[in-house]
């Protein structure tokens, strides 16, 4: 019996995602987790290993065409579950630069900006961030400040972006912006006068992530590099956002699965009073919630990953696996730093360094209080934001 896997999930799986589970379980093993602590006590992002990622399909894995693998949802799951088990920072990269940077251009760009932009993106030739989230306030996208106005057949950008993954090391932003017909998104390239992505320092969170702002100040950006397809509204923004959802759900499945191993190595090893540690009530019934929570959380985003396949997901069950599954993931990382007792705040052991990161996780992408709200309303019809 796997005890991280003690429904059996990996045999519903096909093939084809075995495969792709083993292939970046090996990427994690052999290159991420040799590196990642370092690049987390140095606040540094690994970019050296962007290309490795990229060599195996990861980046843009569910799109067809372009350089991209093609893979299903359930594959990209699974990828950003194993990439989590090695550190949050190097799941978001991944997540950001697929759901948030290149998904929107094949889902809401012209021919011309896929086919000038996709082929990089994929080999991680090209990194991208996303600008939504605003200095003043993350949860109400309506209130957007950013603005873009005619002036010929150019936009001119004005405004300014939080929080923003990948932003100090990105080639291109896939900024949002209030314009007279509504929000649009635009593709802002590096170099661009008046715009600029400084890096945010002292983080305690996703250290090995690199986190920036996005300030524009009348910043030109021709009409062909306005996305076509995101017609005035919300609804483009939002869908993007729940792509990037969709792999948090899973990926925090493997951030608590690295915390429980550990815990199970520790537990076993450790002799208290002539005994294990594991031996004790007390230990074994914390293990086994940590484990429920774990399986619980696998169970669903399994099923999640085949509604969207099938193409029946909808925003609201991706909102309540992904308050689900960072509560589980947190609580998870929390008490095993708890078992681990004065080890628990030492660099030798992993959950201290992802309950760090999943304080970041349960709050990007909506908070709990955003996700429990849209369960409300899904529940109610009431919409009580």
């Amino acid at each position: 019996m796997n005890p991280l896997d003690l429904f059996d999930i990996g045999d519903s799986l096909t093939e084809d995602e075995r495969m792709v589970q083993a292939a970046v379980a090996r990427l994690v093993d052999e290159r991420i987790l040799p590196v990642i602590q370092k690049h987390f006590e140095e606040h540094t992002f690994p970019r050296d290993l962007v290309p490795e990622i990229a060599a195996q399909g990861l980046l843009g894995s569910s799109i067809e065409g372009y350089g991209c693998a093609g893979m299903n949802s359930v594959s990209y799951g699974l990828i950003c579950q194993e990439l989590e088990r090695g550190d949050s920072g190097i799941r978001s990269f991944v997540s950001v630069q697929s759901s948030l940077v290149m998904y929107p251009i094949f889902a809401y760009g012209s021919e011309e900006q896929r086919q000038k932009y996709l082929p990089r993106m994929a080999p991680g030739e090209l990194i991208g961030c996303f600008g939504l989230t605003e200095p003043h306030g993350g949860s109400d996208p309506g209130n957007m400040k950013t603005h873009a106005k005619r002036r010929g057949t150019d936009w001119v950008l004005n405004g300014a972006k939080m929080w923003i993954t990948n932003a100090p090391i990105a080639d291109l932003a896939i900024v949002w912006a209030k314009t007279e017909e509504g929000i649009r998104g635009f593709i802002v390239e590096k170099g661009t006068r008046g715009f600029a992505a400084p890096e945010i320092e002292r983080k305690f969170s996703l250290r090995a992530s690199a986190t920036g702002a996005l300030y524009l100040e009348d910043v030109v950006v021709p009409a062909e590099n306005m996305l076509p397809g995101s017609t005035a509204g919300l609804k483009a923004p939002l869908s993007c956002l729940t792509q990037a959802r969709y792999g948090i759900t899973w990926g925090v499945i493997g951030a608590a699965q690295a915390c429980l191993a550990q815990l199970l190595d520790y537990t076993q090893s450790r002799i208290l009073f002539g005994r294990p540690l594991a031996a004790n009530q007390a230990i074994q019934i914390r293990l086994a919630q940590m484990a429920r929570g774990i399986t619980g959380a696998q169970l669903m985003s399994l099923q999640l990953g085949r509604l969207k396949d099938a193409g029946k997901m909808r925003p609201a069950q991706v909102s309540l696996a992904k308050w689900n599954n960072c509560r589980m993931a947190i609580d998870v990382a929390r008490d095993a730093r708890d078992m681990l007792g004065g080890s628990g705040i030492s660099a030798e052991y992993v959950p201290i360094r992802h309950a760090l990161n999943l304080e970041s996780v349960i709050t990007y992408e909506g908070t709990e209080t955003i996700h429990q709200l849209t369960i409300g309303r899904e529940l109610t019809g009431i919409n009580a934001f």
